[in-house]
């Protein structure tokens, strides 16, 4: 005896075939619009999962422009320099207690420091990549004000500077 082959028929095929009943068609209906969401929930948490992962492992820069990225690059002293130098008057005597200023030319933010008792002074992690202004203020004087050069390749970058 022979046994007849029964072609397999997906659902909406039974449907038109007429396989299913009434009450069957609404309920696969119902089945197959909650899998469709279930698929497309687990198909998008998947993907956010796989991208926290490459997110926390590093392999993709995380947001603000590559903040990540930047502040791995402070860490390791990668495109920034050292700014110091000595503050002298005009006989070249070493002034203690005089503001030096040092402006980012594209920012324009302003840092300031207070000469020692040498007259040194010492600003750390300057953007190499960017043209400042450095100079010197104290009782109305003033001393010449320098461009410290983005082209300017140099990791300690020092200047005197003298009060005039």
């Amino acid at each position: 005896m022979k046994l007849k082959t029964v072609p397999q028929l997906t659902c909406p095929q039974r449907m038109s075939a007429g396989w299913l009943s009434g009450n069957q068609k609404a309920t696969w209906r119902r089945a197959a619009g909650v899998q469709g969401l279930w698929s497309r929930w687990y198909r998008a948490s998947t993907v956010a999962g796989v991208l926290f992962v490459a997110l926390a492992t590093g392999l993709i820069p995380s947001g603000g422009h590559g903040r990540t990225c930047l502040q791995q690059a402070q860490a390791q002293n990668l495109g920034m320099r050292v700014v110091s130098g000595i503050v002298v008057d005009a006989n070249s005597a070493t002034m203690p207690g005089v503001t030096v200023f040092l402006k980012d030319l594209k920012s324009k933010n302003i840092r300031s420091f207070t000469s020692d008792a040498q007259g040194n002074y010492r600003f750390t992690q300057v953007n190499m990549a960017q043209d400042h202004e450095l100079w010197a203020e104290k009782d109305g004087k003033k001393s010449v004000v320098k461009t410290v050069s983005s082209w300017d390749t140099r990791k300690e970058f020092v200047q005197e500077l003298k009060l005039k």
